[in-house]
């Protein structure tokens, strides 16, 4: 069946990334450095960085991964001093892009990110060109199968912003950034199984794409997360999947 299923673009754009494992743990390894560089090692006093781990763990990387991380962010060992830069831009017929790079190459990672756009019918915009269209928020997602009662009167009481119920029956709980990490751990605690938690750039509204232009955006999508300067890729858009 295909269809404009915000479950089946979630398990898409997930299962691409799963076959990249060696990239999520590159990516992953960056975000703990600088979350340790910025604010420390202590994951007690360091939200960004307990979020980091969290995701780490998840992903089964080895704790002494983690630990070296850490060092190098804090210091203690010797490691790469990476830059936080945010690009805007566009994909086919102007669907808004974000895309988050940390970089010890600004230069590269500008130039990587323009081509990335350009050869594939797309096009780097200016500082805040399509950012107004997002919101940045936490996400917990959770797969169609989930007791939405139940999850909704949890969600509420963990004080959660917003509860979106899609067409396909996932659900999303929107939380502020700084209350993310309690809300999470909340559902952790009462052990509902989400899909996915992590803070984000949600698109205020979200456009479908169908047929080629669906696959023209993917593939934008694609290259651009195949880069190793990027870190995270948002989008405005909804593509057609086949389930």
């Amino acid at each position: 069946m295909a269809g404009h299923s915000k479950w089946a673009n979630i398990q898409h754009r997930k299962g691409r990334q799963d076959a990249k494992r060696g990239k999520i743990f590159t990516k992953l390894v960056k975000e703990i450095t600088v979350a340790a560089r910025l604010a420390g090692g202590d994951i007690n006093f360091n939200p960004r960085l307990r979020t980091a781990v969290g995701a780490a763990k998840e992903e089964s990387m080895p704790a002494e991964n983690i630990t070296r991380a850490i060092k190098r962010g804090t210091g203690e060992l010797e490691g790469v001093d990476y830059e936080e830069i945010r690009y805007e831009g566009y994909g086919i017929n102007g669907a808004a892009i974000i895309i988050d790079c940390l970089t010890d190459n600004k230069q590269r990672a500008v130039a990587d990110v323009r081509l990335a756009l350009s050869k594939n019918g797309g096009n780097l915009g200016t500082d805040g060109c399509v950012s107004y269209l997002f919101k940045h928020c936490g996400v917990i997602f959770f797969s169609p199968i989930i007791n939405t009662d139940e999850l909704a009167e949890l969600a509420i009481d963990l004080g959660a912003e917003d509860i979106i119920n899609n067409d396909d029956d996932s659900v999303e709980i929107i939380t502020s950034p700084n209350d993310f990490l309690s809300i999470k751990e909340g559902f952790d605690k009462k052990d509902f199984q989400y899909e996915f938690a992590k803070l984000t750039m949600k698109a205020e509204n979200e456009i479908e794409f169908k047929g080629a232009d669906g696959e023209k955006m993917r593939k934008i999508l694609d290259f651009l997360e195949d880069l190793d300067d990027v870190q995270e890729v948002y989008t405005n858009v909804l593509m057609d999947i086949e389930e």
